[in-house]
């Protein structure tokens, strides 16, 4: 079986070598076995691993979810609904990041609409709030919501 060096493994799958470090460290890869001189030694099968590992990160999975699910992967007592069921709670953390976003987004948009964009520094609108009681800023942006 073909081995691959960490410089050969980080290349053909498209990491750094310290991401494959940190992913052995983190239990993510399994530690390669060594050559007498010391080198790692790693398997094709440890670049299908990391790309597993992009591909799920960006679908927002964090390590530890990866890592859940690549022990779902290798056990065979696993059926599609308890991955399908990571899926859904993944899903229901993005829709709530996305409204978690959506509220910043008209806060910052009621701020800069309350700014004329001139006058100096120490009068802009969007510092003041800054400055003062950020509750004020997430009441103003709730307010706009319920009208919109």
């Amino acid at each position: 079986m073909e081995s691959l060096s960490i410089g050969q493994l980080a290349k053909t799958a498209g990491v750094n070598i310290e991401t494959i470090r940190y992913y052995e460290r983190r239990g993510l890869i399994p530690r390669p076995s060594r050559r007498e001189s010391g080198y790692r030694q790693y398997t094709r099968e440890t670049v299908t691993r990391i790309q597993f590992i992009k591909r799920a990160k960006e679908l927002g999975f964090s390590l530890r979810e990866i890592l859940e699910l690549l022990s779902l992967s290798l056990d065979p007592a696993t059926t599609c609904v308890d991955v399908k069921k990571r899926a859904e709670i993944k899903i229901a953390d993005i829709e709530e990041k996305i409204r978690i976003l959506q509220g910043m987004k008209k806060a910052l948009i009621t701020l800069t609409m309350e700014c004329k964009g001139s006058g100096p520094v120490s009068k802009c609108p969007i510092l003041e709030a800054l400055h003062s009681d950020a509750e004020a800023v997430k009441r103003s942006a709730a307010g706009r919501n319920k009208r919109s």
